[in-house]
């Protein structure tokens, strides 16, 4: 049984992990500012289903209230650190850039800080697809060069991974930075593509579909995105390592103990049959306004996830008709429609 502290308990991911972890007997501390970005009543649900578990205790504070945050961790005294909060959103950090800067770049500083003093076995950091940019060659490779960044929200998570970086090289913080693509499923964010496009199905509202539907997104279930966050807790980067001894397509850093994990379906969906598989499981069809693209969008996403799987023994596989029918079965039970 660890004690394990999470930011963002009471959001999508956080909240999918906490739970996981929670039923497996370890001891939960959650961090979470419950802010407005959206609903905050599916925040304060998710953490109430939280709270009925013994092993479960959270503190609503932001990041950046760095006496706040502290104190949280001193009390919780983890063995785990998994940092998940964030501003999310890569539209919306087109409209409030500097969100963006104070809560993932500022927020982040201040738990590397926190992540120091306690002197963690393992440091797990989240980071996003959207960090690949303007990158084409796909599969996206965790060693590929990442330094074209498109909107000010992949800008901020380029810049948590190189602080992680530092961090685990001047403090010898064992730290894993894991990539996130298009994750969807129960309890999932207002603002994200799925719960925009089954609530206009379930409203006969047309849902917009960027780029005429030529967008292809490596569509993840939330289920094996924490299942791989799960068992990436035991697979503790060691190093610094020679150049010599790390193992071709490993990103294990040679200077500190430090890598970078892709978490994704290792496939990408044309956007039209992700869409398809929603109209399925609603039983009814969408109404579609075709746009052009968005800026800061990029047309295609795509994993590579092999070195989860040589790292964890484990590949995500979760089917979009299987995951779509799950996510829509929430929605109905949610919203009573």
């Amino acid at each position: 049984m660890r004690r394990i502290f999470i930011t963002g308990t009471a959001g999508f991911i956080g909240f999918h992990l906490a739970r996981r972890l929670l039923e497996q007997g370890h001891r939960v501390f959650g961090y979470d500012a419950l802010t407005d970005y959206y609903d905050v009543t599916l925040k304060e649900r998710r953490h109430a289903l939280l709270d009925g578990h013994d092993g479960f205790s959270a503190t609503v504070a932001r990041l950046e209230d760095m006496e706040a945050l502290s104190g949280a961790v001193a009390q919780a005294r983890p063995d785990v650190i998994v940092h998940l909060a964030a501003q999310a959103g890569v539209r919306y950090s087109l409209e409030n850039p500097r969100a963006y800067v104070e809560t993932n770049v500022t927020g982040t500083f201040n738990l590397l800080e926190c992540a120091r003093e306690r002197g963690v076995d393992h440091l797990l950091l989240a980071s996003t697809s959207s960090v690949y940019g303007a990158n084409t060659e796909m599969p996206f490779a965790e060693t590929d060069k990442a330094d074209t960044q498109m909107t000010i929200y992949a800008a901020t998570k380029k810049a948590t991974e190189s602080m992680g970086h530092a961090y685990a090289h001047l403090h010898g913080i064992p730290t894993t930075m894991f990539r996130f693509f298009t994750v969807y499923g129960s309890w999932g964010r207002p603002d994200m593509a799925p719960h925009r496009f089954a609530s206009g199905i379930f409203a006969g509202r047309p849902i917009d579909i960027y780029n005429h539907g030529e967008m292809y997104r490596d569509f993840t279930h939330v289920g094996d995105l924490v299942e791989g966050i799960d068992r990436l807790i035991d697979a503790i980067p060691e190093g610094p390592a020679g150049r010599d001894a790390i193992a071709a397509g490993d990103s294990l850093s040679h200077v500190a103990p430090f890598r970078i994990v892709n978490i994704g379906n290792a496939g990408k969906v044309k956007l039209m049959d992700f869409v398809a598989a929603l109209e399925e499981a609603a039983g009814r069809p969408a109404v579609k306004n075709f746009m052009e693209m968005q800026k800061g969008d990029v047309p295609a996403t795509w994993a590579d996830v092999s070195l989860l799987e040589r790292l964890t023994g484990f590949r995500p596989n979760t089917d979009i008709r299987d995951g779509a029918a799950e996510f829509i079965a929430w929605y109905r039970d949610y919203y009573g429609v």
